[in-house]
């Protein structure tokens, strides 16, 4: 179990200069193989240092987590029903992808409906992702591992040691594609389920990416065709009731590190909020919804016009918290030597390019060494 000092620490009194060894709580926790769940079951009633979040500076939307900034009322992330999609009428296709771009354009961020993924089954992947996490920890602690280059595993923290604080979530991700796992590879608890649901949000993943080509006025299979949905991985998040909910957060802000997420959250646990004219928006649960956003590979490739919105899930007093979030990724940490810049198509004299061409191994590598520490990642491939 993580050592206790520090746990009597007032946020307020926190400094470098006490001679805390975070370092040594960091590694003590992560030895326990037992995740934050594993904290939650040893009865713990103070955050432990380590979860605390250090004040921000000079970042109006990093308020003091429990009472953020007050959002605009009249705000919403758009809801697009994509049932008109297979009804084969032109004039509809072209109004629900006029509606998916300018989302991509004005919010980074949209829920969908009639997708085509069962809403039984996306209920299910909840569950078992419910039972994963909270069976005994010595039956998690079997899938526990900090090789990020590994196809699946079970940790807290992919940033543990790189973050300025740690969040309160426990993880089992799974890499889909572009190569599979054995089956073996994924928990017998999760695996046929994670299985079904992996084919239904892979089709769904394609199409959306069809909708996006066509909506930028490129061929409908020019993003499939350069390899943005080569590869994708699920990560099942589970976010722990919290003692103190104030003093740390389930995930904090930051921009994902892909092309494109669908996000399957809780129907019961809100907490995702995203980061909307400098101010936090929730973002609740639709009843048979996914959400769908756009990833930083997507806002550089598009050189802007489409955008990585930050986003953030708060931690909870009362109520553990599951997700589901599908990252299109392309090839990830697979050797491919294909670079990725702003394509050719949507440049001009008047739209010159902002970033410069990079690897997606390049990027994941940026990404995952910084971790979520509230600083965009793109910043290193601007022009």
């Amino acid at each position: 179990m993580v050592a206790s000092n520090g746990n009597d620490h007032d946020i307020s009194t926190q400094s470098e200069s006490d001679n805390y060894d975070r370092m040594k709580d960091l590694k003590a926790f992560d030895e326990t193989k037992a995740g934050v769940r594993g904290l939650v079951d040893a009865g713990i009633q103070k955050v432990p240092r380590i979860f605390i979040s250090p004040p921000t500076v000079g970042d109006d939307s990093e308020t003091n987590l429990a009472s953020y900034a007050e959002k605009p009322k009249e705000f919403s992330i758009p809801v697009i029903d994509l049932g008109g999609i297979k009804k084969g009428d032109a004039q509809q296709r072209k109004m629900i992808i006029d509606q998916v771009v300018s989302s991509c354009e004005n919010y980074g961020f949209f829920q969908i409906v009639n997708h085509g993924v069962p809403e039984k089954l996306m209920d299910e992947m909840l569950e078992k992702v419910r039972l994963f996490h909270e069976q005994p920890a010595e039956d998690r602690a079997a899938f526990y591992r900090r090789n990020l280059a590994a196809n699946s595993g079970y940790l807290s923290n992919f940033d543990l040691f790189q973050a300025p604080s740690a969040n309160w979530r426990d993880t089992f991700y799974c890499s889909m594609a572009p190569t599979p796992p054995k089956p073996e590879e994924i928990p017998a608890i999760l695996r046929d389920t994670l299985m079904q649901y992996s084919d239904h949000v892979e089709k769904l993943g394609l199409e959306l990416f069809e909708l996006v080509s066509e909506g930028l006025g490129l061929n409908e299979n020019y993003l499939k065709d350069i390899d943005c949905a080569k590869g994708w991985a699920l990560l099942c998040h589970y976010y722990p009731e919290c003692p103190q909910p104030e003093l740390t957060i389930g995930t904090a802000k930051h921009a994902d590190s892909d092309f494109l997420t669908i996000l399957l959250q809780d129907n019961h646990v809100s907490g995702l909020q995203v980061l909307h004219k400098n101010q936090w928006v929730d973002v609740p649960p639709v009843q048979g919804a996914l959400i769908v956003n756009v990833g930083d590979l997507l806002q550089l490739i598009t050189n802007d016009r489409l955008k990585s919105v930050e986003h953030r899930v708060l931690a909870n007093l009362a109520n553990p918290r599951v997700s589901v979030a599908c990252f299109f990724h392309g090839t990830r940490l697979e050797p491919s030597t294909r670079k990725y810049g702003p394509i050719k198509e949507l440049l001009s004299e008047t739209n010159r390019p902002k970033y410069r061409e990079t690897t997606i191994y390049e990027y994941i590598t940026h990404f995952q060494a910084k971790g979520l520490d509230g600083k965009s990642a793109l910043t290193l491939f601007q022009l």
